[in-house]
């Protein structure tokens, strides 16, 4: 499934955004830098690094996001989508590398509080 699929089906009526702001609430809610903190205060630094900077996307694994996440709002988000947690863990494994790449074009996660828009390449004009 493309990194857009998946954000579409969790996103529903809201669309890629809605998507985005899914996943970010699974990290605790604070956008981009939400993600990347929590990613990186459980091991997986290096693997972040490797999604901000411009070289090859590291990938993680559906266990390295149940580590990470929320679990009863994980349940709750792959129940809404008729999956298991482990299947949606599994989506999100596969998306967030590239979600997090294309949302850091410069290298550096956005200072603006890594906004959905941000996230989903729409800066603020």
């Amino acid at each position: 499934m493309a990194l857009t699929d998946i954000l579409t089906k969790l996103g529903g009526q809201e669309g890629q955004q809605g998507g985005v702001a899914a996943i970010s609430e699974l990290f605790g809610g604070n956008g981009l830098q939400g993600i990347v903190s929590a990613m990186q205060s459980n091991g997986m630094g290096k693997q972040v690094q490797s999604w901000i900077g411009s070289g090859k996307n590291m990938p993680v694994s559906a266990s390295d996001i149940k580590k990470v996440v929320d679990p009863q709002k994980l349940s709750q988000m792959a129940r809404q989508q008729g999956m298991s947690p482990d299947e949606m863990s599994q989506h999100i494994a596969e998306a967030l590398p590239n979600l997090v790449d294309k949302a850091t074009p410069n290298g550096k996660v956005p200072k603006q509080g890594g906004s959905i828009d941000s996230l989903m390449g729409k800066g603020k004009r």
